[in-house]
């Protein structure tokens, strides 16, 4: 999750301060740590932002460009992208009360700030949209997957929901379109061990103690094609694409798996998005002691059309 905003510092577009630690190094000056500690950006925008007092020490006082580098703590400033990909697609709010904002997200929309990314995410849009400047997801889905994910709304009632997620008690299930394979037999659990792959935005499965798995079962065919029910137990990023890719029915759509055909860095195809729905989210809420069940609007695009 990411570190606490200092109060003088509000959102900006419904995205918060981000903080940067301040190590100890060469740096004369805060101009001089920047430029080299964001390559990406260039001197003068750093200079520019440094001169204009949009950067800020731990105290929410400005820091100026040519002012001595003081290392150890936090600085704080707000990230800007140029030609931030707009994403034409709306999420919509299932349910929202004191504790839950409960939001049903589209295809190629990003749950939280990360790569091209910025303002075009699920949580920005829902900060603009609610003015809940305290708004935080307590789960993430891939920004190829649509469906339901959860906020938690208040900071107090926070690890209370999180540990849901970390003691694996909330019950997940997700839609996905595959290709049919003869001689699979369903329903069957994928366990496997999962880590980072090659390139660095794929995961592959690897031999060891399984950290990873996955229910599946076959609810519906037509035209070659299954509709599979699937029923992650455990959290690993891009299991469900990965355990179905090894099982040699790979989710329509995938960009990823089995083989790289768009990288994360080109521009997404919006006609063939990934069929893959976060169909429905179940738990026992630890704030209000209810039975809570929440379950996605959206249909996969390919399936409604399919004959």
């Amino acid at each position: 999750m990411p570190a606490p905003t200092p109060p003088a510092l509000p959102l900006r577009g419904g995205v918060a301060a981000s903080a940067v630690g301040l190590p100890a190094g060469p740096w004369a000056t805060w101009l001089d740590f920047f430029t080299e500690r964001f390559p990406h950006v260039p001197r003068d925008e750093w200079q520019a932002r440094l001169r204009g007092g949009d950067i800020w020490d731990a105290q929410g006082r400005p820091l100026s460009p040519d002012a001595p580098y003081r290392a150890h703590g936090k600085a704080w400033y707000y990230r800007s992208l140029h030609d931030e990909p707009r994403v034409p697609f709306e999420a919509a709010i299932l349910s929202m009360d004191a504790h839950l904002l409960v939001a049903d997200k589209p295809h190629f929309l990003a749950v939280t700030p990360g790569g091209r990314y910025l303002h075009e995410t699920l949580l920005a849009r829902l900060r603009r949209e609610t003015g809940l400047v305290d708004l935080q997801p307590l789960h993430r889905i891939d920004r190829e997957t649509a469906g339901v994910v959860l906020f938690s709304i208040r900071r107090q009632d926070r690890d209370a929901y999180h540990a849901l997620f970390r003691e694996r008690v909330v019950e997940k299930d997700y839609e996905a379109v595959a290709p049919l394979r003869a001689g699979l037999a369903l329903p069957c659990t994928r366990e496997s061990r999962i880590v980072q792959g090659t390139p660095f935005f794929r995961q592959c499965e690897v031999e060891g103690e399984p950290n990873a798995s996955t229910r599946l079962a076959l609810v519906d065919q037509a035209g070659g094609w299954g509709r599979y029910r699937l029923a992650p137990r455990t959290g690993q990023r891009h299991q469900l694409r990965v355990h179905m890719a090894a099982l040699g029915i790979p989710i329509r759509g995938d960009a990823f798996y089995p083989e790289v055909t768009r990288g994360p860095d080109e521009d997404d195809d919006h006609a063939q998005p990934l069929q893959l729905l976060a169909r429905g989210i179940a738990f026992s809420d630890p704030v209000t002691g209810q039975r809570r069940r929440f379950e996605s609007e959206r249909r996969l695009s390919w399936w409604s059309r399919a004959p």
